[in-house]
């Protein structure tokens, strides 16, 4: 039996979601048509402005993502409490960012004082309403879903479905879940040979963290400016060419491995342990080196308490091993008891993956 979408969803448990998507018939209708050799791989450019741009508009930010040729996985963060600091202006300000104004909201925009006690309390209940939608993850993703849907339909002149179904959603319970979700996620076109290193992971967010950390970076060698140059100029080019380059951005979700930092500000790693583990992760996946690879892992994977000789396994296998939700044994055990569930898939491997 599905899940209802709302059980699915707590903020109660935890702020971090990994959720993904595939398209229908899992069909390349993202990249190259294996039958008419047509390339649509600048929807991933669309995929990747429309998730930062409704970034920008919801209380929620983006951790990692992938798009990849037929389906797209995103890692994000909620939270709940920056959108209830919002007044009721900047609420609506927002909403109409991306939905018309009934009228109602329309007068009470042009002059508050205009408006009845009754409309006032109506209007005030509309406000409410989106406030809530702004940090609901379904409301992202339907955001995101149903405009590139459209978009492609329109531009093949098709009618029917994009998207095999609606997305499915994972509940990242602890630090280990995010760390290890955002490095499978990050690690997607390498696990499926479709890049051989990270600058060329294409539509990544690890492609643009390491560009936005190495423009930034006088030491860093002239290849890698020249590499990471071009990665750049490729996608400026793409999203002017698409008319992408004037919609707001949010950035992606800043590290900050201090213990004393609010996990809603940032993530509770430090960049470069972040660099170094999906590094190596990476070089073993592509290269099956998984005997060797406990040797080379950063500390960060000891300091989380992690099996270095489980982890290369928990990446690569990540999706498919868990189920509703994601995180140490008892965190997963607390999470079913929560939602009336007898079990939740992934038990045995995050007791494996316990040091």
């Amino acid at each position: 039996m599905t899940t209802p979408r709302e059980t699915q969803v707590s903020l109660d448990d935890t702020s971090f979601y990994h959720c993904y998507v595939r398209c229908v018939r899992r069909a390349f209708l993202c990249g190259r048509d294996g039958v008419t050799g047509e390339s649509f791989d600048h929807r991933k450019q669309w995929i990747v402005s429309r998730l930062k741009f409704l970034s920008y508009v919801y209380a929620i930010d983006i951790c990692a993502y992938a798009v990849m040729s037929n389906h797209y996985h995103v890692v994000l963060h909620v939270d709940k409490a920056r959108a209830e600091a919002w007044s009721d202006r900047d609420v609506v300000e927002r909403w109409l960012q991306l939905y018309n104004a009934p009228v109602l909201v329309a007068r009470w925009l042009a002059g508050p004082d205009t408006l009845s006690n009754a409309e006032l309390i109506v209007v005030q209940e509309i406000i409410s309403e989106w406030r809530s939608r702004l940090y609901d993850i379904s409301w992202f993703m339907r955001g995101v879903n149903e405009t590139i849907a459209r978009m492609a339909n329109e531009e093949e002149g098709v009618k029917g479905r994009f998207w095999e179904g609606r997305f499915k959603s994972q509940a990242l319970l602890d630090e280990v879940a995010l760390l290890s979700c955002m490095a499978y996620v990050d690690l997607n076109p390498i696990r499926a040979g479709m890049a051989h290193e990270l600058l060329d992971s294409d539509f990544t967010s690890i492609q643009q963290r390491i560009c936005d950390f190495t423009q930034g970076d006088a030491k860093a060698s002239g290849s890698v400016h020249r590499q990471v140059n071009k990665c750049v100029k490729h996608q400026q080019k793409l999203k002017q060419d698409l008319n992408l380059n004037e919609l707001p951005e949010a950035p992606l979700m800043v590290f900050d491995g201090s213990a004393h930092t609010d996990v809603h500000l940032a993530l509770p790693f430090t960049r470069a342990d972040y660099f170094d583990l999906v590094d190596v992760t990476g070089r073993a996946i592509r290269d099956d080196k998984k005997g060797a690879i406990a040797e080379f892992l950063p500390p960060i994977i000891q300091r989380l308490g992690i099996k270095p000789s489980e982890w290369l396994s928990h990446v690569q296998n990540f999706s498919r091993r868990y189920g509703a939700c994601a995180g140490h044994v008892v965190r997963m055990q607390n999470y079913a008891e929560a939602h009336n569930k007898r079990w939740c898939k992934g038990v045995g491997m995050s007791r494996r993956l316990a040091a």
